[in-house]
């Protein structure tokens, strides 16, 4: 049982300094970041949105075009055909 504390030192002090080099790079600062609360870059996001309110405008005059078509159609059927001589 000896050898043991001093395994468990060493390994305390790996696991350590392994933390502590990941964590002063790229995943430490993202990691700060979010826990921070700093604002992210949103621009990826806010270009989506605006593309898909742009989508959806256009999806509704598509639908109005549409719903006009089909009247006309309906009112083609519904009206009497020219007599026949």
């Amino acid at each position: 049982m000896e050898f043991l504390a001093p395994a468990l030192v060493i390994l305390i002090i790996t696991l350590t300094l392994g933390a502590t080099f990941v964590l002063r790079g790229p995943l430490g600062k993202a990691l700060a970041d979010r826990i921070g609360g700093r604002a992210r870059d949103d621009a990826p996001i806010e270009r989506l949105n605006r593309e898909v309110a742009e989508l959806r405008g256009e999806m509704a005059e598509v639908q109005e075009r549409l719903d006009f078509a089909e009247r006309l159609l309906a009112q083609q059927r519904e009206r009497p055909g020219l007599p026949e001589r």
